[in-house]
């Protein structure tokens, strides 16, 4: 079953700093239909404009993933981490039993573009802890690179979750690229197109789409229009 969510279907908040779409319940908005997708909780597309940000806030029992798609993220935490996050990397903050952090952007003059991305953990009351990858867009030309797996499935060069999910990224163009991924049938997916349009098994979507996946063995991905796409193998 693949179950497409337009990008006007999600939620929207304008707080002037921060614009940001919210494809599952977050802060303000609220759809008991749309509340998660297995241990998928949140992802949130934000814009966030110059020289502002998120102030220090707490979090707990969570694993939250940054991954910036244009501009760059300054974040800052309880546990001495103080770091530069650019285009290509992903960010892994495991809360556990409590972390505070800040996230801003720096730069006088280019918005920050970045999807935050909440994922429940395989276990709560975990100790707080931080993760950073780089990864090369021209890995990813043409097919998922895995570039996120659970503690002791990741690669060295993948970031670790404490969660029982993984996660893809690919970017597509023209009519030659394309990729095929295997699906467990008794999990559950999710994919997002961060940017541009392509084809994914017969059906097309477009920036800030998305197509909740239940009961399938595989996603056919292609047909891309400069698009750049995230996929996430979850538990049911």
């Amino acid at each position: 079953m693949l179950i497409p969510r337009r990008s006007a279907e999600r939620g929207y908040a304008d707080h002037g700093w921060l614009k940001s779409f919210h494809s599952f319940s977050f802060a303000d908005y609220f759809d008991p239909a749309h509340m998660g997708w297995g241990n998928l909780r949140v992802i949130n597309e934000d814009r966030i404009a110059p020289g502002t940000g998120f102030g220090t806030h707490p979090h707990c029992d969570m694993e939250i993933v940054s991954v910036v798609l244009e501009g760059e993220l300054a974040h800052r935490d309880s546990m001495g981490n103080g770091t530069a996050i650019p285009p290509g990397s992903v960010q892994r903050m495991t809360a556990g039993t409590g972390v505070r952090h800040s996230e801003h952007n720096h730069a006088p003059g280019s918005v920050t573009h970045f999807l935050q991305i909440w994922l429940l953990p395989a276990e709560r009351g975990l100790t707080p802890g931080y993760e950073q990858r780089a990864f090369d867009p021209a890995d990813q030309r043409g097919r998922l690179q895995r570039v996120a797996a659970p503690v002791g499935e990741a690669g060295a060069a993948e970031v670790p979750l404490h969660a029982d999910a993984r996660l893809w990224i690919g970017r597509f163009d023209g009519a030659t690229e394309a990729a095929r991924l295997a699906l467990d049938p008794a999990r559950k997916a999710y994919l997002f197109v961060a940017r541009g349009a392509l084809q994914v098994s017969g059906l097309r979507l477009a920036a800030g789409d998305a197509l909740a996946v239940q009961d399938e063995a595989e996603l056919l991905l292609g047909d891309g229009r400069q698009a750049e796409v995230l996929v996430f193998d979850l538990a049911p």
